[in-house]
């Protein structure tokens, strides 16, 4: 008999899994079968000081030479017995998830799987005695590398130069080596060295001697801390030597204690901060008055970029920054803040949709500690925390991170996907992918490269809290993978794709079943909001961009037939207006959506596009008479947004008439004083805001995915459309004409699809209490039959009626 140890590692420190069974292709003589075994492991205190299970099985050497197939189940957040293998095997096409090996005779085979590589690589805690202080242990992915180590820079540096120069020499050099399964992986690690204590807060780089024989210094890709909190890279320009003004891509990483976090926000300067443990600092995470929405649909969701804020001070925004708008964001009546990417980038200011260290919170913005206070705080608050992350393309300035980690060879860069070999091409860079993003495909292929992206966002659920997160471009990593020499789709890097999104999805699910998961993708491709087990992605909802395509419609990409509401109605004529091509994406809001009527990217980003007073007059400036133009008509595109049967979103400063093109290259003259305009030219539009966001969260109807668009008419350039629940029914009917239906408006459907009996107007986006001209119903109870109602209706305005 061959004995064979199983470890089921989960690189999570809480305890969220028991009852773990180890199931396995043989039988009870252990010898190869098609009926699976089950076996009870044993759950233990891991060497990573995390929960794990193991068992060990006795198999016949009868199997030698066979393969055998394995994984767990196990009863956790998700229920009991559920599969607790979320990645796929390595074929192309397959969906299948288990791991498997060929016994080979040799004693103390150890088969392992890790759920997470949370606490795989990087600088981590190594546990030989659980009641021991942990010594640290470093790891490091580079496949195609000769020799890996560790070198270290003093404390008040944080930069090792190609030239070798930084490198203390008062730190030790550690040695990395592969052996075992990670020799197989490609995977070096360290010998574990006393104690963890001494190393935290220590700068260090891997020193790699790559394929080519040169020694290159890099950074780790799993560190939690980056040096560097500036934009100086000294191999590019003169750097002072001070450490905050290094771009944090290509200084050193920094040991961090992960387990821990300062007390205070902004601790005193001098003393060392005061530190407590992860689970003293949630303690008190929530306000049983203020209960956190946990449902997609119950979300009015603010687009924040933490850079963006700050206005009046000399640099980009902080957390800092961030915190002391909570208040505003409580009084504006949001539940929920999605934050633009927070992950390491290029740089100190930047929309942040290019990373590399996707476990390090940018340290310009103020790290990870803060980011932990400033979701602590939300949660207080009754406000939800959607985070962004990108896995869709790299930082195009990764040069000493993911970019040629361990080998200068195309066809090794270990991160990104190459086709074939450099000598196919007439161009080297020919064999890359593009995928409509900008840069090229990660290697999605490589498992390593699928838990990068999977554990960092484990860990954004686990460790920060947050309670969403949604993918930039998803189309760019399951569907638009072509090669770069000739525009050939590339089926395998789509396929693969699939396979991060879908492990991704199971992944995160199984630590916090009621993650909401949200995908930017533009293919209607219904598979990507199934769950995986019936051949999704399991997403919960992706982003609408055909509703603001044809609701306001000034980005380029519009297309020629969109509706463009908005845009045509800023010319100023009263010509007709589509209302019912509208009406279409109106109706398919109720398809798991995230509706906005501006985001981070048709805020001036996108050509053509701009802030969405600014569309609503053509340009114009918004003065007199054509601000009250300006103010009326984005009153009813945010109105047809947030009474939509998809889940609301609009980006910062569209609550106080924001007017700045806001670009990823102007951010800092982009910026718009949001606190002066709130008690200011802007505080009718807050108003509004704040008012038509209480009237959502208070209906049922309106948060329900029922709606049924009952009349367009394009002439008059009105809609009207009701949402429905039981015990909550309401009209919205809405008009984009230049003048009032003073004496009238009549709505005329199917007696079946407007319930006869009263309907009093609840809210009215005329009312002089936000600058319009107060037409309408003034609250009267207005009746319904045979279909038909007769309704006063505003000039550039929106009424909602409630059945009585």
């Amino acid at each position: 008999m061959i004995e064979v140890r199983f470890t089921y590692y989960t690189g999570l420190k809480r305890s969220l899994f028991r009852n773990a069974r180890l199931r396995g292709s043989w039988d009870a003589q252990g010898r190869p079968a098609a009926d699976w075994t089950d076996r009870p492991m044993q759950e233990i205190v891991a060497e990573d000081g995390c929960p794990a299970f193991t068992a060990t099985v006795q198999l016949h050497e009868d199997g030698v030479g066979r393969a055998f197939r394995w994984g767990v189940a196990l009863d956790g957040p998700e229920g009991a017995d559920r599969w607790g293998i979320p990645a796929e095997t390595p074929d192309t096409g397959a969906q299948l998830r288990f791991r498997e090996f060929t016994l080979d005779g040799s004693a103390g085979r150890h088969e392992r799987y890790f759920l997470t590589w949370s606490r795989r690589l990087g600088a981590q805690k190594h546990y030989t005695d659980p009641a021991a202080p942990p010594s640290i242990r470093f790891a490091a992915w580079a496949p195609n590398a000769q020799a890996v180590d560790v070198v270290f820079s003093p404390r008040d540096r944080g930069y090792v130069g190609d030239d070798h120069s930084g490198i203390d020499p008062a730190m030790p050099v550690i040695p990395l080596a592969r052996s075992g399964e990670d020799e197989e992986e490609g995977i070096w690690t360290g010998e574990p060295v006393a104690d963890f204590a001494a190393f935290t807060g220590a700068p260090y780089m891997f020193r790699v001697r790559n394929a080519q024989g040169q020694t290159v210094y890099r950074t780790d890709i799993h560190s939690r801390w980056q040096a560097g909190r500036g934009s100086v890279d000294p191999a590019e320009k003169p750097w002072d030597g001070d450490r905050r003004t290094l771009d944090g891509t290509v200084s050193c990483s920094v040991v961090v204690d992960q387990d821990v976090v300062r007390r205070e926000f902004e601790p005193p300067a001098g003393p060392p901060p005061e530190l407590v443990g992860d689970e003293d600092f949630w303690a008190h995470e929530f306000d049983p008055d203020r209960p956190v929405p946990t449902r997609l649909e119950d979300l009015v969701i603010y687009e924040l970029h933490v850079g963006s804020l700050g206005f009046g001070s000399a640099g980009p925004g902080t957390l800092g920054h961030a915190m002391a708008f909570l208040d505003y964001l409580v009084e504006l009546g949001v539940n929920a803040v999605e934050l633009l990417p927070m992950s390491e980038f290029a740089g100190d200011l930047g929309w942040g949709y290019g990373n590399t260290h996707h476990f390090v919170v940018e340290s310009s913005a103020g790290g990870r500690d803060q980011l932990k206070h400033f979701v602590r705080e939300c949660h207080r608050r009754g406000i939800a925390v959607i985070q962004d992350v990108v896995y869709n393309h790299f930082d195009g300035d990764a040069s000493r991170a993911v970019w040629q980690y361990d080998s200068t060879a195309p066809e090794q860069n270990c991160y990104y996907w190459y086709e074939g070999r450099p000598a196919d091409y007439p161009d080297p860079d020919g064999g890359y992918l593009d995928n409509g993003s900008s840069g090229w495909s990660p290697r999605f292929r490589a498992e390593p490269v699928r838990q990068l992206f999977t554990s960092s966002a484990a860990e954004f659920v686990e460790e920060f809290h947050v309670d969403g997160l949604r993918v930039d471009l998803t189309q760019a990593i399951h569907r638009d993978n072509v090669l770069h020499a000739d525009g050939r789709s590339v089926g395998a890097a789509n396929l693969f794709g699939q396979k991060l999104l879908r492990e991704w999805s199971r992944t995160l699910r199984m630590i916090r079943p009621s993650v909401m998961l949200i995908a930017e993708d533009h293919t209607g491709w219904d598979a990507v909001t199934r769950m995986p087990d019936v051949g999704g992605l399991g997403f919960e909802a992706t982003w609408f961009a055909a509703f603001y395509h044809n609701l306001v419609g000034d980005a380029d990409s519009a297309g020629w037939d969109a509706a463009r509401l908005l845009r045509q109605a800023g010319f100023g004529g009263d010509e007709p207006l589509a209302m019912g091509r509208f009406a279409a994406e109106l109706r398919a809001s109720r398809f798991d959506r995230v509706v906005y009527h501006e985001s981070h990217d048709e805020a001036g980003n996108a050509g053509g596009s701009r802030r969405t007073a600014v569309t609503a007059v053509g340009g114009a400036p918004l003065q007199g008479a054509t601000r009250a133009y300006a103010e009326a008509r984005s009153r009813v595109a945010a109105g047809l947004a947030l009474l939509s049967a998809g889940t609301p979103m609009f980006f910062m400063g569209e609550e106080i008439v924001a007017q700045k093109d806001c670009r990823f290259d102007n951010i800092l003259e982009s910026r718009e004083d949001l606190w002066g305009e709130r008690a200011g030219e802007g505080a009718r539009m807050y108003r509004f805001y704040r008012e038509l966001i209480a009237l959502r969260r208070a209906h049922p109807g309106i948060r329900s995915h029922e709606i049924d668009v009952v009349h367009t008419w394009d002439p008059s350039r009105v809609i009207a459309f009701t949402r429905r629940e039981p015990g909550s029914e309401l009209l919205v009917a809405a008009s984009l004409n230049n003048r009032p239906f003073a004496d009238g408006y009549v709505v005329q459907t199917d007696p079946a699809r407007l319930p006869a009996g009263s309907w009093r107007e609840v809210f009215n986006s005329d009312s002089s209490a936000y600058g319009g001209s107060d037409v309408g119903n003034f609250g009267a109870a207005i009746p319904a039959w045979d279909g038909r109602i007769e309704l006063r209706l505003p000039a550039n305005g929106f009424v909602v009626l409630l059945r009585v």
